[in-house]
């Protein structure tokens, strides 16, 4: 854009320099104790921000009673001129003069031209003194708003879509910035987009995206429901005229949806799910390479609402009735009586919120027959110190968590959570657990079961078969004796505060760790060896 200056006027605007509407020659001014202009702003309404002498004009868009100036001043007020610099005419195309108000002054201008450059200037005022004027300011006006259209190949407005909800689409969006006859536009400064409402923000949202030069955009976005879906659009241009369009497109189910356990977001691979520094959970793809999460769900969806961090979240081990690809949630903080389980429809956006996991009252034996549930059986959660989710133990699929209580280990599995209906086991009764962190790698290719354990003490790490029988019940005994069947040495949790698994990810027959350094280092391993670094978390 061109470098503007006010053109000052000569001899024949006399009238108007007595008026003081024009620059006042330094010898005309009052002596140093009388009114000065101290700085000067410009914008909307009763936003302003400081304008300079040089550089490109400021934009600036609609507004409900046109461009407001400013000026700190000492002195009883301020009075302002403004020029059309695209016209180039000498005389001003507005006077006004405002009354100060510790020491600022400001005035509306009413009746500019759409895509036309101004220049002004403001003089103080005090009694029948007037100050030398500012220096010049400079805006153009934009007060046409954008437009916007999308499209999409994937999920295009006319119903025929090549994916499936919960897949990623990718989508154009492509802006406009119409200048009038004769005048400028500021251009397309920004989009923002999002499939719920987006609100009031700027081009510094998160959710913001710059156009390329050709004035497209192109985001690829994850559409968590089949059915109707709605893109909201907004555009916004550099003189912050913002408009918006919703682009209507059909995300069919998928039929043969990706089916692995401990996947949280429905794209087929098992998930690493951790807080970050700031409380939100995120979730890190195992075969990823670094600790750049696939998703990120705010503190502030966490059932406190403040943060993620004090809940252990349980998952890995079974896949939802709601959506085939994605596991359930179970999240719990110790001491806290009450389980919360979220039934993950929407591949892990936790947007249907979270319900209670009810505390069953029916108890089994061994040989699964009803018994009375034993005397150190809590009537609610308050007494699990840890939570896994060990694997699915019967064809159903459905949930079956291990739980700590007391130092014995208890299984609850066989029914719906949200009604209690599960049936409840104890499966150890020494109180010899209490030392260990509780690790379930889940099931192997036979359905095979497994629970790991670190021993805090030793940093040993054990590995606990639990096989499946004939019968399709299983093999419990191994868990007898939490000090068997050493596998490996060095977890020391001052090495490794965190420990966990997702299956075995590499496909070698062997489940595989993972674990956070004291650093805060994601690092996975083959099994248990061959450590590898995927960097700091968030």
């Amino acid at each position: 854009m061109k470098h503007l200056h006010v053109r000052r006027l000569g001899g024949a605007a006399a009238a108007a320099l007595a008026a003081g509407l024009v620059a006042v020659p330094t010898s005309a001014v009052a002596d140093a104790a009388g009114p000065a202009v101290l700085g000067t702003g410009q914008g909307v309404e009763h936003r302003t921000s400081a304008c300079g002498p040089t550089g490109d004009p400021t934009w600036i868009g609609r507004t409900i009673s046109g461009p407001a100036l400013s000026a700190k001043v000492t002195g009883t007020g301020a009075r302002f001129g403004v020029w059309d610099v695209t016209t180039g005419a000498e005389e001003p195309v507005f006077t006004g003069e405002a009354q100060a108000y510790v020491q600022e002054a400001g005035i509306t201008v009413p009746g500019l031209l759409d895509g036309h450059s101004y220049a002004w200037h403001a003089w103080a005022l005090q009694g029948t003194q007037t100050s030398a004027p500012s220096a010049d300011c400079h805006f153009t006006l934009d007060t046409t708003s954008p437009t916007v259209t999308v499209g999409s190949t994937d999920f295009p407005a006319s119903g025929k879509a090549t994916k499936y909800a919960g897949q990623t689409g990718t989508f154009v969006l492509k802006g406009a910035d119409q200048a009038p006859a004769g005048g400028e536009t500021s251009g397309v400064a920004c989009f923002r987009y999002g499939f719920g409402m987006l609100g009031v923000a700027g081009c510094d949202a998160p959710d913001a995206v710059t156009p390329e030069d050709d004035g497209t955009a192109t985001v690829n976005l994850r559409v968590l429901d089949w059915g109707t879906n709605n893109l909201n659009v907004q555009v916004i241009d550099n003189a912050g005229n913002v408009s918006a369009a919703s682009y209507t497109f059909y995300a069919p189910s998928n039929p043969n949806p990706p089916h692995t356990l401990g996947d949280v977001d429905g794209d087929g691979v098992a998930d690493i799910v951790l807080p970050d520094a700031q409380g939100n959970l995120q979730y890190i793809s195992v075969n990823a390479g670094d600790t750049t999460p696939n998703s990120t769900i705010r503190a502030v969806s966490s059932p406190d609402r403040t943060s993620w961090s004090t809940y252990q979240v349980a998952h890995r081990g079974w896949s939802d009735t709601h959506a085939p690809s994605s596991d359930d949630f179970f999240l719990h903080r110790p001491g806290e009586g009450y389980l919360y389980l979220y039934q993950n429809a929407d591949y892990g956006s936790f947007t249907g919120g979270l319900t209670g996991a009810r505390r069953s009252r029916s108890c089994v034996d061994e040989a699964g027959t009803k018994v009375a549930c034993p005397a150190d059986y809590a009537a609610d959660w308050s007494k699990a110190d840890q939570i896994v989710a060990l694997g699915p133990i019967d064809a159903s699929d459905s949930p079956s968590l291990l739980t700590l209580e007391g130092g014995n280990l208890w299984l609850h599995a066989g029914g719906n959570f949200a009604y209690g209906w599960q049936e409840v086991r104890k499966l150890t009764s020494t109180g010899d657990w209490g030392g260990y962190d509780l690790i379930a790698p889940g099931p192997d290719a036979a359905g095979n079961l497994a629970l790991w354990a670190r021993d805090r003490a030793t940093g040993q790490l054990h590995a606990y078969p639990i096989p499946k029988k004939a019968d399709g019940t299983f093999d419990f005994a191994a868990l007898a004796n939490p000090k068997a069947n050493v596998v490996a040495t060095g977890f020391s949790t001052a090495a490794y505060p965190t420990l966990g698994s997702s299956g075995d990810v590499d496909g070698d027959g062997t489940p595989d760790l993972w674990a956070v350094n004291a650093d805060r280092h994601l690092v996975n391993f083959a099994g248990w060896s061959e450590p590898q670094d995927y960097g700091v978390l968030r």
